[in-house]
């Protein structure tokens, strides 16, 4: 389980304070735990696919995508990350290093450099704390370059990585041959607030 941390005032989704809470944690995933952590990480997969659902979001994550084989895997090679607060699963995400297979090929537009980087796929929220997925990205942009797709319809994700400088590269496909928006930008250090568990 995650690590409780120093104590420190969070925002909730709602913009409204959490009195006492504390920074959000990052902890990688171990494959001996993730039996055990499954069922709160599949809850949030949920708690993710209903937001999109609710925000006219209606093709992504479908069929039950993340399904568990999928995340087993990330575990497995140690890419998958737990975004903690208080102890608590708030949210989780895979960063994968390069090469990714469905981006060797690119649409309507190019990516900018052939430089290595690592992609995010599979972040999810369960939607009490805000800012989760700008957490996810900065983690990430200290590691280097980051590549991200999404759908068309996920507007939420679309408009947090134009708001922090991504470049729209154009469109790619993923495994099922349904397009996505392909998003890159040069990584540079943050000092930011995040506390990295081992």
């Amino acid at each position: 389980m995650c690590q409780k941390p120093d104590m420190k005032q969070y925002a909730k989704h709602d913009g409204s304070a959490v009195t006492k809470d504390i920074r959000p944690q990052i902890k990688l995933c171990r494959k001996e735990e993730f039996e055990n952590l499954w069922p709160q990480i599949n809850d949030i997969f949920d708690k993710a696919r209903q937001y999109m659902r609710r925000n006219g979001n209606n093709v992504q994550w479908t069929n039950g995508y993340p399904q568990k084989q999928t995340v087993a895997s990330d575990v497995a090679d140690g890419c998958f990350y737990l975004i903690c607060l208080n102890a608590r699963i708030v949210a989780c995400f895979c960063m994968r290093p390069s090469p990714e297979p469905t981006y060797a090929k690119i649409y309507n537009g190019q990516w900018p450099d052939d430089e290595p980087y690592n992609v995010i796929h599979r972040l999810a929220s369960d939607g009490s704390v805000g800012g989760i997925a700008l957490l996810a990205i900065k983690f990430a942009l200290d590691k280097g370059n980051l590549r991200v797709d999404t759908h068309e319809l996920n507007s939420t994700m679309i408009s947090i990585l134009e708001k922090e400088g991504f470049i729209r590269c154009g469109t790619i496909y993923v495994a099922d041959g349904t397009p996505r928006i392909a998003f890159q930008k040069q990584g540079t250090k943050h000092t930011n607030q995040i506390n990295i568990m081992p």
